[in-house]
């Protein structure tokens, strides 16, 4: 399958922190094409392939949750109140779309007062979250009735091909990881009883709120080694360039004191082998993603970080590039096949 449909595909379906079903079976019923799947107790979706015996076991890890709300109150006009699911961009939050995931999907609109109404304020200000509010359109009543308190609400957007080889949509971040997890089973199924490792691929549940998940399979699937996709920053005006990478240009490698020296050595000499463009992506601790929860599993697991470049992070309109996902892709496959650090 074309990585440009997965993504999209991906793009499309609801599945924001805790809330993953939708997302989850999506990417379930694509991995089942090459290998079993399951579910865990999280909710993470796990495929293991290769040598299931071999001592040699490495992890590959996206997460499959995006940025999203969930409803805290409904007014006595029938608006819905919500605090944050992860790193909610408050700034293009009011006047988007949205998707309230109640038994029955519901459209809505973040409100956005007029700016005429604005008289003697800041139009600048963003107002907080806690001041804004869903309408759907029902008095409180029926809003009652339909949506319970705790119901999530995710971001509508419309998946798209724009120009060349970029894509843009919501839950990019990190769809485009899981779409490149998913095409690296791709990539090593039909050569798959002729690896000399165990391979687990995890697409993981409740990132965006803490990187709650990842760890917790990481200890269940115990692995010797692992490797986590995620998305980083593309360039864009006002933006560092030292902090950013280029779209099209390829993987971001990361380098930190968190991650195995050993892991992105090996991933920046296959990528130079391989005649893969990469880019740099250097953390002076941390790196915000998996990588730091697997890392510091158990008695501890060497990790490395793969970051493919995405624009407009943690909005409805997210870009990335289907040659860096497909790069990334390739470049997991072969150090999989290489049998990774071992």
């Amino acid at each position: 399958m074309a990585v440009k449909d997965i993504i999209l595909g991906l793009s499309n379906a609801n599945g924001p922190s805790g809330a993953e079903g939708s997302a989850a079976r999506l990417a379930m019923e694509l991995l089942s094409d090459f290998t079993p799947v399951v579910r865990d107790s999280l909710g993470n979706v796990i495929a293991e392939l290769g040598d299931l015996n071999s001592p040699n076991h490495i992890l590959i890890d996206a997460h499959i949750d995006e940025i999203g709300l969930v409803v805290t109150a409904i007014d006595g006009d029938g608006f819905l109140h919500f605090a944050p699911c992860g790193g909610v961009d408050r700034r293009v939050l009011m006047g988007s779309e949205v998707s309230v995931m109640a038994k029955n999907k519901i459209s809505g609109i973040v409100c956005c007062r007029p700016p005429h109404l604005t008289v003697g304020e800041d139009v600048s200000k963003v107002p907080d979250l806690k001041d804004m509010a869903v309408d759907i359109g029902y008095s409180a009543d029926k809003a009652r009735e339909l949506v319970p308190i705790g119901t999530r609400i995710a971001m509508r957007g419309r998946p798209a091909a724009l120009l060349g080889s970029r894509v843009t949509g919501k839950a990019l971040d990190n769809r485009a990881g899981a779409a490149a997890i998913i095409r690296t089973v791709e990539l090593l199924e039909p050569k798959c009883s002729r690896l000399n490792c165990h391979v687990t691929a995890l697409l993981s549940t409740r990132e965006e709120v803490g990187h709650l998940a990842a760890g917790c399979a990481a200890f269940s699937v115990a692995p010797t080694q692992a490797i986590a996709v995620d998305v980083g920053f593309a360039t864009y005006p006002g933006c560092p360039d030292e902090a950013c990478g280029k779209l099209g240009e390829g993987p971001m490698i990361g380098f930190a004191p968190v991650l195995s020296r050993a892991i992105t050595k090996k991933l920046t000499a296959l990528a130079d082998e391989q005649g893969i463009k990469w880019q740099y992506d250097v953390m002076g601790g941390t790196t915000g993603t998996n990588a730091d929860d697997i890392a510091v599993t158990a008695g501890g697991i060497p990790t490395g970080l793969i970051s493919i470049p995405e624009r407009s992070m943690h909005t409805p309109v997210e870009v990335v590039d289907c040659d860096d996902v497909e790069h990334t892709a390739q470049l997991l496959a072969a150090y999989i096949r290489s049998g990774g650090i071992c």
